[in-house]
This record gives C-alpha cells, sequence and structure tokens, in this order.
C-alpha cells in the first residue's frame, strides 16, 4: 500500500473498481466474483505498531466488511504481530513483543545486552523479518460475532457520531497492568449498537499460504 488507504465507509462498490489499491487487493485475492475463489486460505494484514499502523488496519478491515464480510465470518483475515524490540548479546537474540517479554528478555541474556526499539516494519531487515513469519508467526484473528450487525458496527466506528466513540473510548480505556490484572474474559464492554451478548467464535487458523 501507498500510504493510507481510502475509507470505504459508506461507499458502494463502485469504489472498489474506481480505487487502484482496493482493486488490485481484490483481484490479488481472486475474490473479485465470490468468496469460493479465495486464492489463499489466510489474508494478513501487517502494518505498524504504531498508530498510523493501527489506523491503516482499521481502514483495512473496514473494506473488507463493507464489501467482502465473509472473509471475517470464515476466519481468513488475520493481523500480523510484529515485535518491539530487539534484545540480544554476542551468543543470542530475542525479539520481544511488549515490555514483559523485553524484561524476561534481558534476565535471560545476563548483564548489559543490546536492545533495540524498532518503530515500524521499515526497520527491520529482510533477513530478520523471515523470523517473524516462519511456524512461529503470531497472528491475531480478526472477529466479528454470526449475530453481529456489520451495518452497525460500522456507524458506530466509523460513522460521524465522534462524541459518542469518544466516550466509549475513554471508557473502555485501557492500560497493560489492567488487562494483566484483570479477572474476567472479557476486558471491554459492549460498545452501544451491540445487540447480542453471544460469545465470538473461535477461528483456529489452518497452516497455509498467507497473502
Amino acid at each position: 500500500l501507498k500510504g493510507k488507504p481510502l475509507n470505504s465507509f459508506g461507499l458502494t462498490r463502485k469504489v472498489v473498481y474506481e480505487n487502484e489499491e482496493f482493486n488490485l487487493i481484490q483481484a490479488a485475492l481472486g475474490i473479485e466474483e465470490e468468496l469460493e475463489d479465495l486464492r489463499y486460505n489466510q489474508v494478513v494484514i501487517a502494518t505498524d505498531a504504531d498508530v498510523d499502523g493501527m489506523h491503516i488496519r482499521l481502514l483495512l478491515i473496514t473494506f473488507f466488511l463493507q464489501f467482502f464480510p465473509e472473509l471475517l465470518r470464515q476466519g481468513h483475515l488475520f493481523v500480523l504481530q510484529t515485535p518491539l524490540f530487539r534484545v540480544r548479546n554476542k551468543k543470542s537474540t530475542l525479539y520481544c513483543y511488549d515490555d514483559t517479554e523485553r524484561e524476561a528478555a534481558i534476565k535471560t541474556l545476563g548483564k548489559n545486552p543490546e536492545i533495540t526499539r524498532f518503530k515500524g516494519l521499515g526497520e527491520i531487515s529482510p533477513d530478520e523479518f523471515k523470523h517473524f513469519i516462519n511456524e512461529d508467526i503470531r497472528l491475531d484473528p480478526v472477529k466479528i460475532d454470526a449475530h453481529e450487525s456489520i451495518k452497525e458496527m460500522l456507524k458506530f466506528f466509523m460513522g460521524k457520531n465522534t462524541p459518542e466513540r469518544q466516550e466509549y473510548i475513554i471508557k473502555n480505556l485501557r492500560f497493560e497492568h489492567d488487562i494483566l490484572d484483570a479477572k474476567e474474559d472479557r476486558i471491554l464492554e459492549d460498545p452501544p449498537h451491540k445487540k447480542s451478548s453471544e460469545p465470538k467464535a473461535d477461528h483456529t487458523p489452518e497452516k497455509s499460504e498467507a497473502a
């Protein structure tokens, strides 16, 4: 992608064919006609682990929800986790995805290891990147409830109801120590648009080629 993709919320299918990047995405996946022609079992979104990267993820997920919701319902869409830190000495290199893993790596490697903070995918060399997409790849499945109203969900999170959405985000904001100390499985409250409290279906990804 070249920067941030178009916000497709509320737009018609015509925009997919007029927007070069969206058109290339659906062509590469083979889903122009129907989802049965999907070329890959796993469609993986890989972005920087920063605010801009999160925004790009949101815009891509919006695109798939808007035009290809069954891609999510059938468990094909994932987000790639990328390491935030590299901790190494002369003998070993450990990649860490959060502060807890970083502290554990420092204890494992001993005194004065070299610590690098990755700011984005562009800072990770191809030789290093291969370590994150092997059998130990970390993928977060993008799920939606079976009875979730996609229209209402997109309207709430991508619509013009900024005050209501802001209030929901502030009310449900959690810091890392809150999540670690939480005793309940469900951390966030349901947003106002939710009409079903049924648990999300668990999609276990199969080992297959990823796009």
